[in-house]
């Protein structure tokens, strides 16, 4: 067989297998839509039923059609309330977070009295905390410190209503963790900004950053290294007084931090930072 007939037969195998692929998908589709269209005439339990059946099986597209038909019929009682949260749900496990937080002010604003109010803002805080999940950021193991702190103030604040107007929901322990978390993040955002301002002589602004740290986040982790730029930076704007000073204030505080030993420096910043 010469080489011209072995890629004209390899050319119509490729031509049959994306016909199949073609074919298979088309198929698919049609069933999805005729199964719509039948359940135009099923019972508002029926529907339902299917639906939150559709959601624990993780078909979240297929869920959000029989939702849409269900909210559609403005069914009584419960349907269309818990409609709206089951249909957020599956959007935020779809990755769909401003189709989830559009369902979830619709039903704040429907039903500002449900006993699932408490869910709400639960999963309203979960789709903000997770929002800013971006590739670079899943490849890169990237540090919470690094997180947008206007996402990380939105989520704190949904969290802090949960929590504040139902401290005993199910849900509040988890909102309180996720709160530390968040704080813990903005205090790390700020030794970030110092960081890269230490890195580029711009003395005095990575000083204040460091002395934000000290203010507002005194309970995170990142307290120990904010006195220590603020010692550096003292000592490189010739200012040994205050830079003493916040010495002995780091020994008092942390006796065995590494940065009594040796001086802190602004570290290479890392490399995913360069790719926002």
């Amino acid at each position: 067989m010469n080489n011209l007939m072995k890629k004209s037969l390899l050319f119509i195998a490729l031509a049959v297998a994306l016909t199949g692929c073609a074919f298979k998908d088309k198929a698919k589709k049609v069933k999805i839509d005729s199964d719509t269209i039948a359940a135009q005439n099923w019972s508002n339990d029926q529907l339902y039923n299917e639906a939150r059946s559709e959601l624990n099986a993780k078909n979240y597209d297929r869920a959000n059609k029989l939702y849409e038909i269900l909210r559609a019929r403005q069914a009584p009682g419960r349907y269309t309330e818990q409609s709206l949260l089951d249909a957020a749900y599956a959007h935020y496990k779809n990755e769909e977070p401003a189709k989830a937080l559009a369902l979830l002010s619709r039903f704040e604003h429907n039903y500002p009295a449900s006993i699932d109010m408490d869910y709400a803002l639960y999963l309203r805080g979960l789709v903000l905390f997770d929002e800013d999940q971006s590739f670079l950021r899943k490849l890169a193991s990237q540090d919470w410190s690094d997180r947008d702190p206007q996402a990380n103030r939105r989520a704190y604040r949904v969290f802090n209503e949960l929590v504040t107007r139902y401290p005993d929901s199910k849900y509040a322990e988890d909102a309180r963790k996720r709160m530390a978390q968040l704080v813990d993040a903005l205090g790390g955002h700020q030794i970030a900004i110092a960081k890269y301002y230490a890195k580029r002589g711009a003395y005095l602004a990575a000083n204040n950053r460091a002395q934000e740290v000290i203010k507002q986040f005194q309970n995170t982790r990142f307290v120990e290294e904010a006195l220590a730029i603020m010692a550096y930076t003292y000592g490189k704007m010739g200012n040994e007084q205050s830079a003493n000073d916040t010495k002995r204030v780091l020994q008092q505080n942390f006796p065995q931090s590494p940065y009594l030993q040796q001086e802190w420096k602004p570290d290479d910043m890392p490399w995913w930072r360069y790719w926002k």
